[in-house]
């Protein structure tokens, strides 16, 4: 193998792999994905930045190249989803809500997010927005818990299972987009005067439309609203990093573990999510969990670099 495909982690690898994806489906979706080109174009520099920077890292054993090698993956996750948006809606004509609607009413026999609406109140509305707003905060903690405790095995394999979680959540909802129950069952210009909070919870909230591609005064923002509901990405990547937090006997185990309970109870009261969104993110979490170490090992070995083991 040669040296320059010695020095990409492993992390480095399933981005590459990933966005060789995305290259190829702009390619053959080009007649409805515009500026797909420069897509590609963009996609291609992303490459090269992560040949140069893991290259860097190799040779120099710098901290600076160190810490962007680790890090550099932080904003590619909002890079990535809005690539596969794209994606989704050149692929999909339809939503796929009625389903999830129905299986919820398989399961319980009526609408979650409409239950819970009766146990409504500022106090827990604003708990539970803010528990919500924590998601991308949760994982970075962890991990700079890992590096100022020199657990740099540790925090490379963090950094690797969050990344491919992310990218396998993302593959789930290529194949059953939805808006969620906020805009099917519940009127979603109608959120801030049902759902009130205290003093965040309506910033919060606008923060995670942003997000979504839906600002405030976005006209119709059902049709233009991220497709990413079903898997819950926010069940699914809040357990893995629970879980890692026992794994790794983090510091911030009990604080984590609270929180990420009262995320994912979030995901469905603050009507993000149906419910059998949260089964999905489960099922996506444990797949990612049974495989990401195997994976991870598997490029490791191929770089004849260290395989991992918790610690």
């Amino acid at each position: 193998m040669t040296e320059i495909i010695k020095t990409l982690s492993p992390t480095d690898f399933i981005i590459l792999s990933f966005y060789t994806f995305l290259s190829i489906m702009f390619v053959l979706l080009n007649s409805s994905i515009d500026y797909w080109y420069l897509l590609i174009f963009a996609n291609l520099i992303l490459f090269s930045f992560i040949f140069f920077i893991s290259q860097k890292d190799y040779v120099t054993k710098s901290k600076v190249w160190n810490n962007l090698h680790f890090w550099y993956v932080v904003p590619l996750v909002f890079f990535t989803f809005k690539e596969v948006n794209l994606i989704i809606r050149a692929i999909h004509s339809v939503d796929y809500d009625t389903l999830l609607i129905s299986i919820d009413r398989f399961i319980f026999g009526l609408d979650p997010t409409v239950f819970l609406f009766q146990f409504a109140n500022p106090i827990l509305t604003e708990v539970l927005q803010i528990a919500y707003a924590s998601f991308f905060f949760l994982p970075i903690i962890l991990g700079l818990e890992m590096q100022l405790k020199g657990k740099i095995e540790n925090l490379r394999f963090i950094i690797f299972i969050v990344i491919y979680g992310f990218l396998l959540s993302y593959i789930g909802y290529l194949f059953l987009p939805a808006v969620g129950p906020r805009f099917t069952l519940h009127n979603f210009e109608m959120t801030n005067i049902e759902l009130p909070g205290l003093f965040l919870t309506n910033f919060l909230r606008e923060v995670v439309n942003s997000g979504e591609s839906i600002p405030s005064g976005t006209l119709n923002p059902m049709q233009v609203v991220q497709r990413d509901v079903f898997p819950s990405g926010h069940t699914q990547m809040t357990l893995i990093v629970m879980y890692l937090t026992i794994k790794m006997k983090s510091s911030y185990k009990m604080g984590i573990l609270f929180t990420g309970t009262l995320l994912i109870f979030a995901t469905v009261y603050m009507r993000y999510h149906y419910f059998v969104d949260l089964i999905g993110g489960a099922v996506f979490m444990i797949f990612t969990v049974m495989t990401a170490k195997h994976l991870y090992n598997w490029w490791q070995k191929k770089t004849e670099n260290h395989l991992f083991e918790y610690k």
